[in-house]
């Protein structure tokens, strides 16, 4: 079976994740908030490492548990969560278990990418019995419309060595997947890895990242959140601002402050300050991003 044949197998399939994305195995219609028709909630998490045993963080199911309690606590609960990659640390099926356990106890739908740590080996057979993305391609993004925004998941995680990679096949669903839409409607792009050059010296960029950035260009407002760097940053490039969330495992250094990326050893009230997720709020399509520690 060819790999793009697997993919589109497995991902319609729903095995093992009807619990996230409601009865039938898919988020029903389409993602839509329970607000006013112009208003879009949604919360981001990222980088929870499930499987990590280091001094940075002993327990990082305790602080995935931790943001899961804090999300399920708001006064109005999210159209959807996204986690933005990294879910596993070295993809192995107890890991995926064992996150899978806590993500399963969210109230909201999971949408759940995949980072290079859950792909170890380019091999993506463990992560798609685990999680998959609602209206997923053969390849494995997405796209969908809600409320007047529209939505794009891109994997940039594809041959991960020293960056990220999207990939032609790719690139061309996305020029054709945006031709069909206004350039006045918002989009809002999910990533795991950074699409600009963040920091290229520790692999924090896309290597074809400013072809897909090319393609967002003609719209009015483009929101990217992504993961992968586990702190926030964000940057602006015209019309497109790029958000870069925290971990719910561990920090890491501030671009160039240290010899190499790595998990940063915090003392345990400061790695709660330093870790977290992300509420986001789309109003008549102005994004609004409020990063929230788990120490508060």
């Amino acid at each position: 079976m060819r790999r793009g044949d697997f993919l589109e197998h497995v991902a319609w399939t729903g095995a093992g994740i009807a619990y996230t994305l409601g009865a039938g195995g898919l988020l029903t219609g389409r993602a839509v908030a329970a607000g006013s028709h112009d208003t879009v909630e949604f919360v981001q998490i990222s980088d929870s490492h499930i499987g990590f045993h280091q001094a940075a963080n002993p327990d990082v199911k305790q602080t995935l548990q931790m943001a899961v309690n804090a999300i399920n606590a708001l006064p109005r609960q999210p159209s959807f969560v996204v986690h933005t990659g990294d879910i596993t640390h070295l993809s192995t099926a107890a890991q995926f278990d064992d996150a899978r356990a806590i993500l399963s106890q969210l109230r909201a739908p999971l949408i759940a990418l995949p980072g290079e740590h859950d792909v170890v080996g380019n091999d993506f057979k463990p992560y798609l019995l685990n999680f998959r993305i609602p209206h997923s391609t053969a390849g494995g993004w997405a796209s969908w419309d809600s409320n007047g925004l529209h939505y794009v998941v891109l994997l940039n995680v594809f041959n991960f060595e020293k960056m990220g990679l999207l990939g032609g096949e790719q690139l061309a669903w996305l020029e054709r997947d945006l031709s069909a839409v206004p350039s006045t409607t918002p989009v809002a792009v999910f990533t795991h890895v950074p699409l600009y050059a963040l920091y290229p010296q520790w692999g924090w960029t896309t290597d074809d990242g400013t072809k897909a950035l090319a393609l967002l260009q003609r719209f009015e407002r483009v929101t990217i959140l992504n993961g992968h760097i586990h702190q926030v940053v964000t940057h602006e490039e015209g019309n497109i601002r790029f958000a870069s969330a925290a971990a719910t495992a561990y920090p890491q250094p501030k671009p160039g402050t240290a010899p190499k990326p790595g998990p940063v050893t915090l003392p345990h009230d400061d790695l709660l300050r330093a870790i977290g997720y992300r509420t986001v709020e789309f109003d008549d399509g102005n994004a609004r991003l409020e990063d929230r520690s788990l120490a508060t």
